[in-house]
């Protein structure tokens, strides 16, 4: 496809359906060029070998890619844990009002990724918080896979053993040829929608980390289990019951292809209204959004903040029946294949009016402009957060309110509950 007139305009059906369907599968694909520019959308490792020390490859200043060169630091789920930590215990030390923990010494604002330790390199840490609750369930993640593989859940401290001799490693000392895993305690009493599980796929497009200057993508939508949801151990090894990657659930009997077992987020907006007021709602959104801020702080210190680079991060948030928003993973890659027809519009939309902020106009791009554009080229896109003008704004060390909070447009939602309060611009 073209970038025309400030539109991404596609040459022909057939060419978008290639294109869509090929982002991931090829190492990189050319998708804007004329005589002057050129315009690439690369898979991670490609954006690897470029930046490599090895090739000595330099990017023109009219060169721009779609990743950071170490976007792992947030995308690798035990990087992203490892962050998340230091990111508390500086905040910690700076004495923030943002690390305040309760009686039991649990983070008041900054819990909002599940109890994780890396295996085999947390063992130890990992029985003893295993040991404090015996009837806990467990998830384990391979740390570098996606759409489900190599997931599942564990609920007895045998169940790691067998999958130590499995993986033949006779003890749990690091090791270069054992894959590293992250194992996290299981959100058990997730919100149910029909009696199903489910989790939000929200995209954040992030121009750059130093300052940071992130957009939430307004379409986003939730991924429902295809069977009912029960917390029995007898249903730990059935993964249309846990997981909602469509990878999975689209082999399940109760697949629906029609709708793909999707709803937007305006749908359980809606729904959320209804059921448990407007107000309840609002609080609960605004919580998605500072704990995306906060993820994306988190790493802004030891990201690569390339001057060619931008980057559309899938993330990935369950809400539990207290709705309570937990951060799950964030992905470098978020699919961009479609399901069904609403799939299709949905990633259609989301790659148009994030070319349009990458390169504004259609105009030749340049890595070296402020990367702010005007508000008519956002699309579906809505400022989430504008380090500049927070700190223009005097709201970044508010005591009255939660450091970094997000940032945009519209103003602030202050409630009188004597706690910090979360401010979302829009």
């Amino acid at each position: 496809f073209r970038i025309m007139a400030g539109k991404v305009k596609w040459v022909t059906d057939i060419e978008k359906s290639v294109l869509i369907n090929n982002f991931e599968k090829r190492g990189w694909i050319q998708v804007a060029e004329n005589e002057d520019w050129n315009f690439y959308w690369m898979s991670v490792q490609t954006i690897r070998n470029v930046f490599s020390v090895e090739t000595g490859y330099r990017l023109s200043d009219d060169q721009i890619v779609n990743h950071f060169p170490n976007h792992y630091e947030l995308t690798r789920k035990d990087l992203m844990v490892k962050n998340i930590k230091r990111y508390r215990k500086e905040l910690e030390k700076e004495g923030s009002p943002l690390a305040e923990k309760d009686e039991n010494g649990k983070y008041i604002y900054l819990d909002f990724v599940p109890v994780t330790f890396m295996l085999p390199a947390d063992y130890n840490l990992f029985v003893e918080e295993f040991r404090k609750n015996p009837s806990s369930t467990w998830i384990m993640k391979p740390c570098g896979k996606a759409q489900g593989k190599g997931i599942f859940l564990i609920n007895k401290l045998s169940q790691i053993k067998k999958w130590s001799r499995d993986s033949k490693t006779s003890s749990f000392v690091s090791q270069s040829s054992k894959e590293a895993y992250v194992i996290s305690l299981y959100i058990n009493n997730p919100l149910l929608i029909g009696g199903k599980k489910f989790d939000l796929r929200l995209y954040v497009l992030v121009s750059t980390y130093r300052p940071l200057r992130c957009y939430m993508y307004k379409l986003g939508f939730c991924r429902f289990c295809t069977v009912k949801y029960t917390p029995s151990t007898s249903e730990l090894d059935n993964m249309f019951v846990h997981l909602t990657n469509v990878a999975i659930q689209k082999h399940g009997d109760d697949y629906n292809h029609i709708h793909g077992g999707k709803w937007t987020v305006s749908n359980l907006r809606l729904y959320l209204e209804s059921t448990r007021g407007k107000e309840v709602t609002n609080k609960l959104f605004d919580e998605i959004h500072w704990i995306i801020v906060q993820s994306l702080k988190a790493v802004a210190p030891v990201m690569n903040n390339d001057k060619h680079c931008f980057e559309c991060y899938g993330y990935d948030i369950i809400i539990d029946d207290k709705l309570k928003p937990w951060l799950i993973e964030v992905n470098a890659s978020p699919s961009l294949t479609s399901s069904t027809a609403n799939d299709r519009i949905l990633k259609y939309n989301l790659i148009n009016d994030t070319l349009n902020i990458a390169v504004p106009n259609g105009e030749i791009p340049d890595c070296k402009w402020n990367k702010s554009p005007p508000k008519e080229v956002l699309g579906n896109y809505e400022v989430l957060y504008d380090e500049e003008m927070a700190q223009s704004d005097g709201t970044e060390r508010d005591p009255r309110g939660r450091p970094g909070q997000s940032t945009g447009v519209k103003g602030s939602r202050a409630r009188d509950s004597g706690k910090p309060v979360l401010t979302t611009w829009k």
